[in-house]
């Protein structure tokens, strides 16, 4: 064997085990990503603007994602925000649970907000302002109805869409951060009493020190009561509110029905209409709240409301 034939063999083996190395590795990153997309499930005829920066200097998590329908002429389109849950300290605005809506006449953002490991309360219901604000600005580029924006939320997204209609921003604004309509699924609307927040038998001070509430006010509730019901759409209600719809398990773990069915009682006895529908057998969301009758329940309230 001639001495270029033996410094070339050794060189192709190694060349060979680092090409199969890489395989599995290439093989995982595939299968993330088709995994992450597949979550999407964007719905057929919807194409999805990502990304979209509402927030001057705004961070990574301060950015918005537009589902239009692809069909869509050249009439403009309501509105409907879409908040993910998550506790204020998880969570994403990639599953987008109201993409369905853009196949039915309506431009849907779903929004990314600071969590509480980078903002403190009032910084959540603050960006949500801004992207309200964003889209009224911005609108005309997207042929969005910035006079037809509703919010809807589950869980702590719930919270927040709740007080996207009721909280009223502090200080003066130039273009309008009110929404029109509010579907509220089982948020929490009473952050004074709700369980986690509350020293109990079954909770001691340095569990609550610890809980989401705690984690989002800085304190516990009782520290800063005022604070607590800033945070609470059932201390911010008055007769200018938006309809509403409230959804809420039967069997809801989490978040007690209670919270909901105090909300709604509350609204009405303000003058402001409100729906209140019990997901009979559904625990903190779940399969119950993904069937076609829920989404219809959904869609009929946004179009009553925005579709004018």
């Amino acid at each position: 064997m001639n001495p270029l034939q033996s410094s070339i063999q050794p060189c192709l083996v190694v060349a060979f085990a680092i090409i199969m190395s890489t395989i599995p590795v290439l093989a995982q990153e595939k299968g993330k990503t088709n995994k992450k997309k597949k979550g999407l499930q964007i719905p057929e005829g919807v194409e999805v603007i990502r990304d979209l920066k509402y927030a001057k200097n705004g961070i990574a998590r301060q950015k918005l994602d537009l589902y239009l329908p692809k069909n869509r002429g050249d009439k403009k389109l309501p509105v409907v925000l879409w908040i993910h849950g998550g506790g204020w300290l998880n969570g994403s605005k990639d599953k987008c649970k109201a993409a369905f809506l853009a196949t039915k006449g309506f431009a849907v953002a779903s929004v990314g907000y600071r969590l509480t490991d980078q903002a403190q309360w009032p910084g959540q219901i603050d960006d949500l302002y801004t992207a309200v604000h964003w889209l009224r600005v911005h609108g005309k580029n997207y042929q969005l109805d910035g006079d037809h924006i509703g919010a809807w939320g589950s869980s702590a997204g719930g919270h927040l869409a709740a007080l996207l209609g009721t909280r009223k921003y502090t200080g003066l604004e130039e273009v309008s951060s009110r929404v029109q309509a509010v579907c509220d699924w089982f948020g929490p609307t009473d952050l004074l009493i709700m369980p986690p927040n509350v020293v109990s038998e079954k909770r001691t001070l340095e569990q609550v020190s610890k809980s989401n509430g705690a984690k989002l006010l800085g304190k516990t509730v009782r520290d800063v009561p005022e604070l607590a019901k800033d945070a609470s759409a059932f201390y911010q209600i008055d007769e200018r509110d938006p309809p509403f719809l409230i959804m809420h398990g039967s069997e809801d773990p989490g978040v007690p029905l209670e919270q909901s069915r105090k909300f709604h009682d509350a609204l009405q006895a303000a003058g402001v209409e409100s729906e209140f529908v019990i997901v009979e057998g559904a625990g903190h969301g779940g399969a119950e709240f993904n069937t076609g009758e829920v989404q219809e329940k959904v869609r009929a309230f946004f179009a009553k409301h925005l579709q004018k």
